[in-house]
Formats: C-alpha cells, structure tokens, sequence
C-alpha cells in the first residue's frame, strides 16, 4: 500500500503498479469506502428532505437532524456548499465534513474574490447553510461520500447579504406565506445547446462558431445519437435530486435540449435551475462536450430561452385560476400580469443579461419581445397557457437562461405584486399604456437595456442603491469589451466575456 502511494504522483504520465496502466482516478476508487447510493437510493432520499421542505419544515429543524446524521455516517467526508453571485453564477466549495459538524455556525469567506460582492476592506463575509436543501449527490459525477447544501451570505453580524439575492428571495417567500397565507409555485423550461469539444466556450473563434454536437433535432433523435445520450444522463441525473422530472426532448434546433420538471416553491425551482446546468456541463464534459446556456450562440439558428411559469396559491387553491375569468384567469392574476408588464423595461436587463441576450430578443425574428400578454402569440412577453384549476398559470417567455435565477424571480414577483397592491387609478394607467395599438417592445440591445436600468427607480429601489450601481457597472463593463453593433456573426467578445464563461478576475488576460 505504500509503494501504491508513492507512486500516485507517476501515474498519469503512463507509469505502472504492479505491471498495470492505472490513472489516478481509478486509484482513489480501489482505496475509499466512501458512501455511494444507486440513483433510486438517491432519488428515495432527496424526495423525502424535498418534501419535508416544502412542507415549511425550517432550516433550524432540519439542521439538528442533519448534524446528527453526519457525526454518525461515516461514509460521508464533505460537505459541498453552494451560493451565488450578483450575477447568478454558482460558486462551489467542499468542507470537511467534520469541520461542518463542529464550526457550520462559523462559515467564512473573502467576498472581495467575488465579482458584485464586498470591497477589500471590507471583504469577510459568513456563509448560512440552509439545511432543508440537502442533498445526497450521484458519486459518479461528484465523487464518492459527498453531499450538497446551498446556502445564503450574510455579513459579520447575521443579517442576509445586501448581494445576496437568493437570500432576499427567501425573505420575500416566507413573508407572503407568513403574513398572507400565499405560496409561490414556479416552473421554469431551461433550454440549452451541446456543442463539441471541451469549454468550446473559453476557446471560442469566431471565424469557426461552434460545432454542433449533432443535427438532430425536435423529436427526431435516433436512441443512440449523442443528444439523445446526454439527455438520457441528464434526466437520470435530475430524477436523483429529486427534480421530479416531467418529459424531456431536443429542441427545435439541431443539437438543443429542454428538460422539463415539476412546479416548485420558488426558491427550490430557483435553485434547480442552477442544480440543471450544473449537472447538464458536467455531463457534457464527461462525453468531450459543452452544454451552453447562451441565448443565442448560433445565428440563424433558435436561440435558448428560460420561459418561467408562475402561480400563486393560498391554502392549496390556485388562486390564479377563475373558470369564467377572461382565458380562465382570475383578477389576481390580471392583475399580477400588469404589474409585470409595467415595469418591462426596468426589468429587462435582469431578465436578459448578457449581451448574447439581445441577438435572442432582435425584433427581426420571431422573439417573445412585445410587452404585452397573450394566450396564442408567442412573440410576447407573457404568454397564458391552456389551464385548468391545478395548471393555471402564466408564462413569461423573456427570460433568458444565463439570468441570475435568485435575482430575477425577486424582480418579477416583486413587479407582479406591485400590481396586486397598485390602486385602481394606477391599474387604469397601467392598461391603457399596455392595451395601446402600438405594442412597445423589449430592448433589442443591451446598451438599451442598461439605461432603462440606470433610469429605473424600480430597479434601485428593490436592489438597493449599491447593488443597482455594481450591477449596472458589471454589465457596463461587459458591453464595452464587445462590439456595439453586433452584425450577422456572434463575436468572440460577446462569448469569452460572459459572466458563466469566463473568470472575470482574469479579464486582463485576453
């Protein structure tokens, strides 16, 4: 055992053990115990924490359990924790799980690493566990005995994070349900594209564009076919972590995928949505490809969209749902509708984040970019599905999929409840604006879009003054580093200074 040791630091440059090739990988797995669960055994487990907590069991009751859990399995040696940026961007890190056991109270980290967060002087900041989002993860994409937990930021004393978006999402979800009884349900159809070749991204030229994976397509791929083989690995991924998974397809263009799953609470869809492409990149890399959430990385082509469908229900009735409503809507949900459309352009750069956003949005195509609802259009911004008392929702189809997930659904409830709450002289503005016979439309660029932003007293009020101006510096940032006017081609700068793809600490590298 000890020769094996010492001769771990030879093996990837094609030296033996015992006269047999071996890489390093297939070391650790001769030489752990370490715990891993089938994907039924997963899928068991993480729907059981799931319900409990949409349940309403809270953080403090399931953390006492979970402690206790990890002192006594001994199969379990990390703990990955997870959290976002400004941006949306996920950040990972795994700790021991001993240290967790004895210090998950005492959670640190330099936010001056991370791009909208603290300033150097100022840069400690806390890490609080929410424990009804644990999560037993499949060994083969994250190692053996390791388990996840998202968590928020707070700062030195406690509080939630300013930055923190995941945590104001929390705050407001608690608060509807604490104060009036409302649940929001959220469901979110997360496209995306599998391109050839690892981190395609990071070496994008954009003299070649990107290869496509495959060409097949909407409901057309063979069982064997690449995309048909990813999605499979996706969808058993998802079904694991208990995402309950309802159906799963290529899109329309060659080489897309969506895979659809169930309603949620908001704040567990939103973290599925960054859970989804983390799996699917993973996945992807494992078969020497990249799943890419761009919105628009072939021109020409479909663009990638993240449509969002909402409700709201109190005490387990739909109260989005009228049967003789106007489309079998109630007046909450018109009303809810307007709040959103109102303040379409003060959202839009939330919604659609990168500059990538606004080849999807071009108003030459066929892009849900009027502001205005419709059951049958779907070059709105929101669209009302066929429901009933169970599915009635609706459906804002703007949302691009590399949007901050925490960050946007905060903005978009906050809109649609504005209407909830807006008087009935202001809901009289709100529709004549809406209903006129010349339907505004979105930003078709994102310099557009920025100053709407910057203008919005929406925005900054709901953000916060200096999270609005970081984030407003962020995309400034971005935007200038790509060229204005983006022609037919998609360029490299609009890819390579992405916030999903590239580190931005190393922006002085390019």
């Amino acid at each position: 055992m000890i020769d094996d040791v010492l001769t771990v630091s030879k093996i990837g440059a094609g030296e033996t053990i015992q006269g047999k090739e071996r890489d390093y990988a297939d070391f650790i797995k001769k030489t752990d115990d370490f715990l891993e669960l089938s994907y039924t055994e997963l899928e068991e487990k993480n729907l059981e924490v799931k319900r409990e907590r949409l349940n309403g069991v809270t953080s403090d009751e399931m953390r006492f359990k979970f402690i206790d859990y990890l002192g006594e399995e001994d199969g379990i040696k990390a703990i990955t924790v997870c959290f976002a940026d400004l941006e949306g961007r996920l950040h990972l890190l795994d700790y021991d799980k001993k240290h967790i056991v004895s210090s998950h109270e005492n959670l640190t980290f330099d936010g001056s690493s991370i791009k909208g967060f603290t300033a150097q002087h100022e840069s400690d900041l806390r890490l609080s566990l929410d424990w009804t989002t644990f999560r037993w993860l499949p060994s083969d994409l994250f190692g053996s005995g390791k388990v996840m937990v998202f968590s928020n930021v707070c700062d030195k004393d406690g509080s939630v994070y300013s930055g923190d978006f995941r945590g104001h999402l929390s705050t407001l979800c608690h608060e509807l349900k604490d104060k009036q009884g409302i649940t929001v349900n959220l469901a979110t159809e997360i496209e995306g594209f599998v391109f050839k070749g690892r981190k395609a991204e990071q070496s994008f030229d954009e003299k070649e564009g990107f290869e496509l994976a495959t060409m097949s397509g909407y409901f057309n791929c063979l069982p064997q076919d690449e995309l048909r083989l990813f999605i499979d690995r996706l969808a058993g991924a998802q079904r694991a972590l208990g995402f309950e998974n309802e159906k799963d397809h290529p899109e329309v263009a060659p080489a897309q995928f969506e895979l659809n799953f169930k309603y949620s609470s908001a704040l567990d869809a939103a973290d599925q949505i960054l859970l989804y492409k983390l799996l699917a990149r993973q996945i992807a890399s494992e078969m020497g490809c990249t799943a890419s959430f761009l919105p628009k990385p072939v021109q020409g082509m479909n663009g990638s969209g993240m449509h969002t469908n909402i409700s709201l229900s109190e005490n387990d009735k739909n109260i989005f749902y009228e049967e003789n409503g106007v489309n079998s809507l109630s007046e909450t949900a018109h009303k809810f509708i307007l709040g959103i459309l109102a303040y379409a352009n003060d959202l839009c750069l939330v919604l659609n984040s990168s500059v990538n956003s606004y080849r999807r949005l071009d108003p030459h195509y066929e892009a849900p970019n009027e502001i205005k609802c419709s059951s049958v259009d779907r070059g709105s911004m929101i669209r009302i599905p066929i429901g009933n008392e169970s599915s009635a929702r609706i459906e804002v189809r703007t949302v691009a999929p590399d949007s901050s997930p925490y960050l946007y659904i905060y903005a978009l409830l906050t809109a649609g409840l504005s209407g909830l709450d807006a008087s009935d002289e202001k809901l009289r503005e709100w529709r004549g604006k809406i209903s006129g016979e010349n339907v505004e439309k979105l930003s078709s660029d994102i310099y557009s879009a920025i100053n709407y932003f910057k203008r919005s007293e929406f925005m900054m009020t709901i953000m916060g003054d200096a999270n609005h101006r970081k984030y407003y510096e962020l995309k400034m940032s971005v935007a200038d580093r790509s060229p204005r006017a983006l022609g037919d081609k998609v360029k490299a700068g609009e890819v390579l200074y992405h916030h999903e793809v590239t580190n931005q600490l190393l922006w002085s590298e390019f």
